[in-house]
């Protein structure tokens, strides 16, 4: 199949699942063409099979602010037209379906062939932007004009369908992750850069927006430094960064934290940490937590969202009510207060999301649903 994938190319859980995909469908042969303004954050190596396709855009006096969406139709088409798309996949409804859409409307002027559209929900496309209402409508049509629609949980899946009042059928496919790379006790992870003998090592990875709760990591941190000696690891970037850091400094954390900002191989560093904690006030899957699973780190992450398909409560970490600070710490320190429980519950931790969300069998599902899409 020749494929099309458009994607916000930043750090986050979206980009790096379409990036992903795309690197695991060229390594099956089929031919990917990747169409965004920017290179995709994990796209960072050559690969056979895989293209790139920059969106460029134009600042005229007249426009306010530069139309993306426009151009990004735009090259949609010509690529299609060009490379003879049989799919173009687009992660998320706005603005990337909208874009689809159009640049279907484009191909259909020159009769020629026209790919078909299938839309990946993520969760912030539907919970934050499309429950806004001026945003209601037009997510409500992206999704009904795509020709199949996939949504990264159950949850997800659910929410969508009840909010958007829709008919048509949401395929759930969750998020994978590459078990060559993601492996407990990474050859390369050197706990002694962040930790001394004795210490544990907690860690947190996200895009540091209000929804990620960032202020509740550092409240459940301080308290289990309170009893056990321990650091916090920070990854990632965003709007909290700059409160976080403020907050570190009033509790007196600062020797206590450290700082990476963005890294594009967390496979890398998140088999030092003995901890996750994901509190997000809402996650429609949480790859974050599953890549720290991947890699036999447990993971602290809170109840009713879409961690409930991802992590398995008081076997690989713990689900407790969003902002239930006191509590997930207590729950922290019953772990690392209990060697041979850590153990066991790191053990669970890879043994767990290897049964379920290995690349090999996630991808897989996309293959077979881009056949039944194809096949109408």
């Amino acid at each position: 199949m020749v494929i099309g994938i458009t994607c916000y190319p930043v750090a986050g859980g979206s980009g790096v699942v379409a990036t992903e995909l795309g690197q695991q469908l060229a390594a099956r042969g089929h031919e990917v063409h990747f169409v965004s303004y920017a290179l995709p954050f994990r796209l960072d190596t050559y690969q056979a099979n895989l293209m790139y396709h920059g969106v460029e855009t134009t600042a005229y006096p007249l426009f306010k602010f530069p139309p993306y969406t426009l151009t990004l139709a735009a090259k949609m088409a010509e690529v299609a037209r060009n490379f003879k798309l049989d799919v173009l996949h687009v992660h998320y409804a706005v603005p990337h379906a909208i874009c689809a859409y159009l640049a279907r409307q484009l191909l259909a002027e020159g009769n020629g062939k026209n790919p078909k559209i299938i839309t990946t929900l993520h969760g912030t496309d539907i919970t934050l932007v499309g429950s806004d209402p001026s945003f209601y409508d037009i997510t409500r049509f992206s999704i009904m004009a795509s020709d199949g629609v996939t949504a990264v949980s159950k949850y997800l899946a659910d929410e969508t369908t009840e909010m958007f009042k829709l008919e048509q059928p949401i395929r759930v496919i969750h998020n994978f992750f590459d078990e060559k790379r993601f492996q407990p006790h990474g050859t390369q992870c050197c706990r002694k850069e962040f930790v001394q003998d004795g210490e544990f090592l907690i860690a947190h990875v996200s895009n540091f927006r209000p929804v990620k709760r960032t202020i509740d990591v550092i409240d459940i941190f301080e308290r289990i430094a309170r009893e056990v000696p321990s650091k916090l690891l920070l990854i990632g970037e965003g709007p909290d960064t700059i409160l976080a850091r403020r907050q570190i400094s009033k509790k007196g954390l600062n020797d206590r934290v450290i700082f990476l900002g963005n890294q594009s191989r967390v496979e890398v560093i998140l088999p030092c940490a003995d901890l996750f904690l994901l509190p997000s006030e809402e996650e429609s899957f949480g790859l974050a937590a599953l890549e720290a699973l991947a890699c036999g780190v447990p993971v602290i992450g809170t109840a009713g969202t879409g961690l409930v398909e991802v992590i398995d409560d008081f076997q690989n970490g713990f689900l407790l009510p969003v902002g239930e600070t006191s509590s997930m710490a207590r729950a922290a320190l019953s772990l690392l207060n209990d060697p041979d429980r850590l153990v066991q519950f790191k053990k669970n931790a890879f043994e767990l999301v290897r049964k379920r969300f290995v690349s090999e069998k996630i991808v897989s599902q996309y293959e077979q649903y881009y056949e039944e899409v194809l096949g109408g």
